[in-house]
């Protein structure tokens, strides 16, 4: 019986607008006795195979599908039957990056890089010296980065949530406070951050930008399950299946992650995947 449909785009090319995403095709919906599936479009800009070649992936090539393939999964997995909910419409801002994030973690596990990562030519795995120094890699200034996003986060959350007429914006005024307040490195006076934050000035994250490391949170919590139980448990991906990319927007996120871990987000498995925390 057909599920779903995907439609891939995976090459560069003249033309083709740049970057990486997911997109809804068709919904899933219910006219009795007829369920009509889902189906995605997944699109990205991978370096094409040569006349003698193949079509050679990057490691961050690798993130970039494992991430929009969960957006994928989120919406062709759904078992809800009103467009407006099921799939990833209608999920929170701040929780729609959970499978997303959740799938990156695959391209980091042995495991799973056992199975796709080889040498073109040789066919050997991806040496274990190579993978340690790739773990390292993913590991350094980790600390830096984590902050960096917290300081925009504070940032966009006090700026929407303490504007007052009278003072104006205090758009400087405000970023220096947030950077005394978290920030290692700070820049010179003369920089002009603000002016150049897209996300959410002209990007729709307005007073949303704390969902990325938000759904960080969420996404290494529910992968340490995995970790736990067993990477490719069979009923782990189940319960993720039907808690999580089954229900789409049918209940609020935070009641669904509660049903697959059994209890509130704990951020101390993202320290540890950033290597801050043992």
């Amino acid at each position: 019986r057909l599920r779903a449909g995907i439609y891939l785009d995976l090459y560069a090319r003249r033309g083709k607008r740049g970057g990486a995403w997911m997109d809804v095709c068709r919904s899933r919906f219910r006219d009795a006795p007829d369920t009509q599936p889902p189906v995605a479009f997944l699109t990205c800009n991978f370096a094409p195979p040569g006349r003698a070649a193949p079509a050679l992936l990057t490691h961050d090539d690798v993130q970039t599908l494992f991430h929009e393939m969960g957006h994928v999964l989120h919406h062709l997995l759904t078992e809800v039957d009103l467009p407006g909910v099921g799939g990833i419409d209608g999920v929170e801002w701040d929780a729609v990056e959970l499978p997303s994030q959740f799938m990156e973690n695959f391209a980091w596990q042995r495991e799973a890089l056992d199975l796709i990562a080889r040498h073109c030519q040789t066919h050997q795995p991806l040496p274990a010296e190579l993978y340690q120094r790739m773990l390292d890699a993913r590991h350094f200034h980790a600390g830096l980065h984590l902050l960096r996003q917290l300081e925009f986060a504070l940032y966009d959350l006090r700026l929407h949530a303490e504007y007052d007429v009278a003072r104006g914006p205090r758009t400087l005024e405000l970023l220096a406070e947030v950077r005394r307040s978290v920030a290692v490195l700070t820049p010179p006076a003369w920089q002009r951050f603000p002016q150049a934050f897209t996300h959410i000035f002209a990007g729709g994250y307005a007073a949303g930008y704390y969902g990325y490391l938000w759904a960080e949170v969420l996404a290494a919590d529910a992968f340490a399950r995995f970790a736990e139980e067993g990477v490719f448990n069979a009923a782990t991906g189940a319960a993720f299946r039907r808690e999580i990319l089954a229900v789409g927007a049918s209940r609020p996120a935070l009641e669904s992650f509660r049903a697959f871990r059994g209890r509130d987000p704990d951020p101390l498995p993202l320290l540890r995947s950033y290597g801050l925390a043992t």
